[in-house]
């Protein structure tokens, strides 16, 4: 292990580093995959998940469909709000997905921040994945069904899609009808369903072709999005394995940070605006939801 930018961080060749920022006072837990050394940050852009959905409470394949935040999500958006401020974060424009979870959590965050009027970009290329055939099911059930393995590759491996989402399922004509999909995507590429890999491949233009092009005019970034799409934008800037991608579970309504230097790499890796055991906590929440209860 070596110390640099006040972090303790630990070599690549471990899958999951992790390190914790000092002073203890900041309540800043850091997980640093990259481990730049000699750097200098020339770019800061902050991420946060959205809290708490209504169909995270039930434990669902939530994916497309538009679930609205539960109680707790509103709160841990509001709380995520709380942590920007208390981190002194400014910014000047936001990004989001088109979906209800990922926009109230990014309006109770720049509330928080008395940043409510600033611009915010919605896009569906930062939707969350399509979970095709299973969006609807309990995860837990769906894991007695089919096995905790299995279940496990269709929620965190790279490749390996859900089942499709067939025509005559529950939620088809709720999804694909949507008028918020009425320009994009196109009709005839409208998913039905995604792996990570497929996530990566629509979110990835978004973050090259507008993200990348506004840290470089110096504007101050907040991107308020979902799991999955948000694990891709990571495995993209810390050059991820997929097999260390399977193990990356990202809690809900903690805002994490990114420093990047002049050619976009990272700095700091994902630095929590949260205490270690808060993080770790959530991390392990969201890991067990694909486990048979």
């Amino acid at each position: 292990a070596f110390i640099s930018n006040n972090l303790l961080t630990f070599p690549r060749s471990r899958p999951f580093p992790l390190s914790i920022a000092w002073p203890a006072a900041s309540f800043i837990f850091a997980v640093n995959f990259s481990g730049a050394v000699g750097k200098m940050a020339k770019y800061t852009i902050v991420m946060v998940r959205h809290g708490e959905s209504e169909w995270n409470q039930k434990n669902l394949f939530c994916g497309w469909y538009d679930a609205n935040l539960s109680q707790k999500g509103e709160e841990e958006a509001a709380a995520a709000g709380v942590a920007l401020k208390n981190a002194n974060f400014k910014f000047d424009i936001a990004h989001t997905s088109v979906l209800t979870r990922a926009q109230k959590t990014l309006a109770a965050a720049l509330k928080g921040i008395g940043q409510e009027d600033i611009p915010i970009e919605k896009t569906w290329r930062l939707n969350e994945r399509h979970y095709g055939g299973l969006t609807g099911l309990n995860k837990a059930e769906t894991a007695a069904k089919y096995g905790e393995d299995q279940v496990q590759i269709w929620r965190r491996s790279f490749d390996v899609p859900p089942p499709a989402m067939e025509k005559d399922h529950a939620y088809y004509d709720n999804i694909v009808n949507d008028p918020r999909y009425a320009q994009a995507p196109p009709k005839d590429q409208f998913p039905m369903f995604e792996s990570l890999k497929l996530t990566i491949e629509r979110t990835l233009p978004y973050w090259n072709d507008v993200i990348i092009p506004q840290l470089k005019e110096g504007k101050k970034i907040l991107i308020a999005a979902h799991g999955n799409s948000l694990r891709g934008i990571v495995k993209h800037l810390d050059n991820m394995s997929e097999e260390a991608i399977m193990g990356l579970n990202l809690p809900t309504g903690i805002p994490f940070v990114y420093e990047l230097d002049e050619n976009f790499k990272p700095v700091v890796s994902m630095k929590f605006l949260g205490d270690e055991e808060t993080v770790k906590k959530a991390m392990e929440a969201v890991a067990a939801q694909g486990k048979a209860k």
